[in-house]
């Protein structure tokens, strides 16, 4: 039962936080195509990992990162007034590269297919 009431919450926070990174964060560092990618809260419900998929080369991540980083407060009182938890959960980000590594591991699958096809 409670492993159920956690992944719900989980999931309003990933919906919030997101609503939040798109429309109230102001920040020239942080660039348009900056998106939640998962959020995972502890069962005590006093961490929320959130995973921050963010499209942009090297430099681009980590200037993303450090405004939100910079943001961490500012969200999690956002939070804390769309949400109603007794505490607010402490917001740990982490980059999420999960999507590049896809999408490299697809490009590799389409190589591999056409020299196949090709008979090579």
């Amino acid at each position: 039962m409670k492993d159920k009431r956690v992944h719900r919450i989980s999931e309003e926070v990933k919906r919030e936080l997101s609503d939040i990174i798109q429309n109230k964060l102001k920040d020239p560092r942080i660039p348009p195509l900056t998106s939640v990618s998962f959020v995972s809260v502890t069962r005590d419900l006093s961490y929320a990992t959130v995973g921050i998929s963010i499209f942009g080369d090297d430099e681009a991540k980590k200037d993303a990162m450090e405004g939100l980083e910079s943001a961490k407060g500012f969200m999690k009182k956002e939070l804390g007034s769309r949400l109603k938890l007794r505490a607010m959960p402490e917001l740990i980000l982490e980059l999420d590269e999960s999507i590049e590594k896809g999408m490299a591991l697809e490009e590799t699958i389409n190589k591999v297919m056409e020299s196949e096809h090709r008979g090579e």
